[in-house]
């Protein structure tokens, strides 16, 4: 079955930021974190430096609408030219206004709202904001409740 998932990079903060997104999204993670001193070594490449051993290297979990967030730290060493949150946006289009302002409220307690959730000139009820850790969100639904 074909599927759509998002996935979020971060500069050492991905674990606290999934879970801040297992709590708004009332989810679990669909298996445990890997992390990058799980992998086995490889003498291809250099070894995981040790401040990066305990750094999220893959999670996923289930968001809206079978849709899966992803996610994983970017080590120090692969950080040039990296900026938190630019690259991505995620849009939500849940099925009710009740659940459009729950993630959106959520969402944006300790961020920044872009727009606020409102009637657009296409029909939706939508809003952008920017979560406490620098990921663009896109919320709207059709719905008319």
């Amino acid at each position: 079955m074909a599927s759509v998932a998002t996935y979020l990079n971060f500069k050492g903060n991905c674990e606290e930021a999934f879970g801040f997104y297992q709590e708004v999204f009332q989810s679990e993670l669909a298996a445990p974190p890997m992390r990058f001193g799980d992998a086995p070594p490889d003498e291809n490449m250099s070894p995981v430096p040790e401040e990066a051993k305990r750094q999220i290297m893959h999670v996923a979990m289930p968001i809206l609408g079978g849709h899966q967030l992803m996610g994983s730290d970017v080590p120090p060493a692969m950080q040039h030219g990296f900026v938190v949150g630019t690259n991505v946006q995620v849009s939500l289009s849940p099925d009710t206004r009740a659940e459009t302002d729950r993630l959106f409220a959520a969402l944006g307690e300790g961020g920044e709202v872009k727009m606020p959730l409102h009637e657009q000139f296409w029909g939706d009820y939508f809003g952008l904001v920017t979560d406490r850790f620098g990921i663009h969100w896109m919320v709207g639904t059709a719905a008319k409740e």
